[in-house]
This record gives C-alpha cells, structure tokens and sequence, in this order.
C-alpha cells in the first residue's frame, strides 16, 4: 500500500507533521459575491492575515484548512506566500459553495458535470486556478488543493447540486481526497451521505460541517456517526447561535458514546472574528487559549483532546 500524504498549497507532508488542526478556517477570502451576501465575508489583508496566523502558530497551531473553493473568493496565490513566510501547514480546497456566493451567470452554475470533476481533479493534482471569480481562466498557481469542498443547502439535492455533488464525488473517488460538507440548517445529512455512498464515496473520507448549529436532532448526530463519517464541530465563540458551554457539552456527550475518534474542531473563521481585523474579536487562536480549557474543565481529557485537535484530522485529511 502506498504511503499516505497531506497536500499542503506548497508540498505534501507525512501526515506525523501536520500538529495541532483546525480543519474549517477562512485565512484569505477576496470581496465578491460572498461580500454582497454578508460583509463579514471578506478577509482581504495579507498583512492582517499573516498577524492572526503568528498568534495561532505561537499559541500551539501548527495546520489549518482554508476552506474556500475555486471561483468564489479563493486566494490560492495568497495561501501560498502565507505558508511560505510563517511555516504554517495550509491546505487548501477545490470544490464548490452554496450556490448563492456565485453571482447569475456564474460558470460553475453552467459548466458540465465531466468538466468540473476535471478541474477538480487539475486543482487537486496539478495546481489551483486563479481569477475564476468572474470568468473561468485557464491560468494555474503552482499551489495544489488538498482538500474537496462541497456544501449542502436547504434545497437539499436539487438538480444545480446534484450535478456538482457527482462532480465532487468522481474527483474523490479518482483520487482519495478527503472531502469536507457544509451542512447548511433545514438540510438533510443523512439524504446526502445515501447520495455519495451510491457514488462510491467512503464514509471515512468525509467529515460533515456546522451539524452543532444545523441540526438539533441528536440522533442524525449517531446515525451519521455510525455510518463512519466524521463531524467537525465549529460553532465555537458564535454566541449568536449558542453558548460554549452548550458546544462542550454536546461534544461531551458524544465522547462519552465512544466518538472520540470521529470528531474534529475548528472556528469557521470570518472577518469579524479575527482579532487582526477586529481587536474585540475572539481571534483564530480561540480554541487554544479558551476553548480547550474549557473542554477540560467539562471533563474532557488530554488524551481525547489530542485526538480532535491532532490524530483524527491527520486521518482524515491522510490520502
């Protein structure tokens, strides 16, 4: 069997140094159509960037998922320079978004299904597109994705998204990639995860995004577990959802279930979270300096910390 990697935007990795993991970030996002919908969307400012991501890897970070696909906001060039100054390991994505950060006409709304699993797969093996944000261009950066980026919207698997989700799914299946899911609130989990097992994909190479603040229903939380899927829990710091103390218990109660090793957390960062954008904001290195203490006090070990934050996303982004 051949020796698993991790794509980063300028190497791959044995998957022994990947570290400390948040595995749903935004690190550089360009104002478009995911601006016009909420202005917090926009994380334009390498300088600023780059500040946030020292904090983070001085506070105990050592990885981070950048989780904007191609052709809506995406700064590949960017992820590449801030990998290069400050050591971070960054994985990027491919894949598509919620339909609604597409401007009308957008080409991803057009393109054939054959053609988007062949740019994904280009993204994944060769290097990321770049200015496909209006138009699609043909150019490359020589920084490759690591990562499949899909999202579930409330339409569940209309037409539009089930002819992306095949996409998505081919390029997996070609590949091995981990693919990630944002699941949006009203949507169905357990609809989509029949969808891509009829694909071919494996239930071990998917985690699922946002269920903490999507759904409600504990049991879909154990169905879609026991199925072998992973669930990234990233409503931490969003008050307006609900409390950390809500987030720890819930993480608590799977834990005591025997899901130590399906789970993973992250922030789901925007612009209004970064402390280098917003000095009154929780900053991109939350979990590590009030999160995780907070865990312990719960009564979360260091032994299963270590395997949200280190050994689960090191399975799960390994292909």
């Amino acid at each position: 069997m051949a020796t698993k990697m991790i794509r980063t935007v300028l190497r791959d990795i044995d998957p022994e140094l990947l570290g400390y993991t948040q595995c749903h970030e935004h690190l550089m996002l360009t104002k478009g159509q995911s601006f016009l919908c909420n202005p917090a969307l926009c994380i334009d400012d390498p300088t600023k960037t780059r500040e946030e991501l020292l904090r983070y890897l001085q506070n105990g970070g050592r990885s981070l998922v950048d989780a904007q696909p191609v052709g809506c906001g995406r700064d590949s060039e960017a992820l590449a320079a801030l990998m290069e100054e400050t050591g971070a390991n960054i994985i990027a994505s491919t894949g598509f978004h919620k339909l609604e950060f597409y401007p009308e006409g957008h080409w991803i709304k057009s393109m054939s299904e054959e053609r988007l699993s062949e740019l994904f797969l280009a993204e994944l093996s060769d290097g990321m597109f770049t200015g496909t944000d209006a138009e699609f261009s043909p150019i490359q950066h020589s920084a490759r994705a690591g990562i499949i980026k899909t999202a579930l919207d409330v339409c569940n698997l209309d037409e539009p998204y089930k002819r992306l989700f095949r996409a998505a799914a081919s390029a997996q299946v070609a590949t091995g990639a981990p693919m990630m899911v944002h699941i949006e609130k009203g949507s169905d989990p357990e609809l989509l995860l029949r969808f891509l097992d009829d694909l071919g994909v494996r239930p071990e190479s998917l985690y699922f995004c946002h269920m903490d603040r999507a759904c409600d229903q504990i049991d879909i939380f154990f169905n879609v577990l026991r199925a072998g899927v992973t669930l990234e829990f990233d409503t931490i710091g969003r008050f307006k959802y609900h409390s950390d103390e809500y987030e720890c218990a819930l993480i608590k109660q799977l834990l005591d279930n025997g899901y130590e090793d399906k789970l993973l957390i992250s922030l789901d960062t925007t612009r209004d979270r970064l402390k280098a954008y917003n000095g009154n904001a929780i900053g991109l290195d939350y979990i590590l300096t009030a999160f995780l203490p907070m865990l312990r006090r719960t009564g979360v070990s260091d032994s299963q910390i270590g395997k949200l934050t280190e050994e689960n996303p090191k399975r799960i982004l390994s292909w």
